[in-house]
């Protein structure tokens, strides 16, 4: 009789430990943020600060650091050649020396119609994003310069880590842009309008 009490002793203890464990685990995911994704909110305006949407196709590249070099070699009557190093042999040998510099970059939006805005992660390690917007009717394209700081945060451990951003400067060539305004520098998960981009017309 005294070995089952113990038995169902154990049992109430162990429910209850199960019970406060579950509980503590759900007050802990109650505090993680549910949209965690941190990007930077791009708005479309005119320059009479009026919101608009583009006409025009937009695509948006990032650069990258950093570039590479390619070697091209060709000769009449012989095979082209290209490599990624420069070979001294060909070029004794006769053949013509091409050198190509190509940058490293990545398309983030392809060919959007009627966009009013895009959300962009920024640069964790960086201290700064460049972002090339090509138009489709447009034979120039415009290069933004967007400066920010990087914070990591950490709110909770089972939350994970964040990277915040701060920017601090921005700038941007002029084909289609009339200039860029900074209405909130905190880069975060919140979700706020960020940076407005002042269009001339030329392609609304």
């Amino acid at each position: 009789m005294r070995k089952q009490k113990r038995h169902l002793i154990a049992i109430m203890v162990l429910t209850a430990l199960t019970a406060m464990a579950g509980l503590g685990a759900a007050c802990s995911s109650n505090n993680c943020p549910l949209d965690n994704t941190v990007t930077c909110n791009y708005y479309f305006y005119d320059s009479d600060n009026n919101p608009i949407s583009l006409a025009d196709t937009l695509t948006v590249s990032v650069l990258l650091p950093g570039h590479d070099t390619l070697y091209t070699y060709r000769l009449v009557g012989s095979n082209t050649i290209k490599s990624r190093t420069r070979i001294d042999s060909l070029v004794e040998q006769g053949y013509r020396e091409v050198v190509t510099i190509t940058r490293h970059d990545s398309i983030l939006i392809n060919r959007v119609v009627n966009a009013s805005y895009f959300q962009l992660p920024m640069a964790y390690f960086n201290s700064g994003d460049t972002l090339v917007f090509d138009y489709f009717n447009l034979s120039n394209n415009d290069t933004l310069y967007i400066d920010h700081t990087n914070m990591p945060q950490v709110n909770l451990p089972e939350c994970g880590s964040y990277m915040f951003h701060t920017i601090t400067s921005v700038k941007s060539t002029d084909a289609a842009i009339d200039h860029l305004e900074v209405v909130n520098p905190n880069v975060n998960y919140e979700g706020k309008e960020n940076i407005r981009i002042h269009f001339t017309g030329t392609i609304e």
